[in-house]
């Protein structure tokens, strides 16, 4: 018995690592950009403008390419798709480190469909596979997503620093993380399973999530957790700066708030696992979450209290996103197209964001607005993640 039990272990173990390899290029190709931003201008001639379409780029693949996802899924199976990603991902990442006209925007494109591609399928394959340890990989890959991301950011100057090539070297080094992700998983390629849709047995026919208040439900909470998410990581150095706070001060605040992200991505699993559903994690994530935006907002002299407590907030919710996206589903397709539309709505949301708490400055002069503005949508986060916490799925 024990004997039998090794080969399936060594393929569960060996599938579990592919999983996390894939983490790794979540976001490490996008967090790397930032701290080289200025220098990619200075090379390219881009304007502040244009600049700013090219950091929302992936968002805005993530919203266009993650409902395709489930449709290439179905045709050629969830482990051809993601190798296929892996494959545009490299692809991509080379083609914007290089010196040819138009390979910037072409290759952050590219990077951003790879992305969106592994944002919608990753938790369908987890459904499939791991129905009955959902929360615990999604809080493993979500924790090594976040870890490579803070990697990334930090290390992109000293990177450019060291090479001629600047910031091509920095932003294309990257390419390393995805060729080993792909050199795990090209053994899965090869052990196709059968069925149109990548899985065993006939296709049955479920609910579109289009069609469900849950599934709108868990699409406006993932939607409203991005958006906070992403304008906290871009305009956090700019709030605290414009409180006295120095440059490279306000940088360390911003790694200190991903790491608390990453602990609460490591803790999440376990407090889930002790509760009968996930409306109590709903109610906490969004406390912390507002408790760290009031809290820069009536008390910004305390900054690190404030963005431990989002961490966490930050953290917890999007596990419980990643979660939700198999909990709520019948099977793993449905869990596919419930995480393709709530990517789809949700980045355009998340892109969105900055935009709007940028244009609010602005009109007001201060940060008393758009904070307060963002107080009010965390607000309505936790009422869609309180509804979409409730232990049923979409019929």
């Amino acid at each position: 018995m024990t004997a039998t039990l090794a080969p399936v272990r060594a393929r569960t173990g060996l599938l579990v690592v592919g999983i996390l390899l894939i983490a790794t290029n979540l976001r490490a190709a996008l967090t790397s950009v930032g701290p080289v931003l200025d220098d990619v201008r200075a090379d390219l001639g881009l304007t502040a403008t244009a600049a700013g379409v090219l950091t929302a780029l992936p968002l805005l693949a993530f919203a266009g390419f993650s409902p395709v996802a489930p449709l290439v899924a179905r045709r050629l199976g969830l482990e051809r798709t993601l190798g296929l990603g892996l494959a545009v991902l490299a692809a991509g990442i080379v083609l914007r480190s290089v010196p040819v006209a138009g390979g910037i925007w072409a290759g952050t494109v590219a990077i951003g469909a790879a992305i969106a591609f592994f944002n919608v399928l990753l938790p369908s394959l987890v459904k499939r596979d791991f129905p009955d340890r959902v929360a615990q990989l999604s809080g493993g890959y979500s924790a090594t997503q976040s870890i490579v991301a803070a990697i990334a950011s930090g290390v992109a100057v000293p990177i450019a620093g060291q090479s001629t090539a600047g910031w091509r070297i920095a932003l294309g080094c990257w390419v390393g993380l995805t060729v080993v992700a792909a050199a795990v998983w090209l053994p899965r390629l090869r052990t196709r399973p059968a069925g149109p849709d990548g899985g065993a047995g006939a296709t049955v026919a479920h609910r579109s999530p289009w069609r469900s208040p849950i599934g709108w439900q868990v699409t406006l909470f993932m939607g409203l957790q991005s958006l906070v998410f992403y304008v906290m990581v871009a305009w956090l150095p700019s709030i605290e700066q414009d409180h006295g706070v120095s440059a490279t001060t306000a940088g360390w605040h911003l790694f200190v708030y991903l790491i608390a992200v990453v602990v609460a991505n490591l803790a999440a699993p376990h407090l889930m696992r002790r509760l009968p559903d996930q409306r109590l994690v709903a109610l906490l994530c969004t406390a912390m979450i507002l408790l760290g935006v009031g809290g820069l907002l009536l008390a910004p002299g305390l900054p690190v209290v404030w963005l431990v407590s989002a961490g966490l907030g930050a953290g917890l919710s999007l596990v419980l996103c990643l979660s939700l996206f198999s909990l709520r589903a019948v099977d793993h397709r449905q869990a596919a197209a419930l995480s393709g539309m709530a990517q789809s709505v949700g980045y355009l949301l998340a892109a969105c964001g900055p935009v709007l708490i940028g244009a609010l400055r602005d009109a007001s002069g201060s940060w008393t607005l758009p904070l307060a503005t963002m107080c009010a949508l965390i607000a309505v986060m936790g009422g869609f993640a309180v509804l979409a916490g409730r232990d049923r799925v979409i019929g």
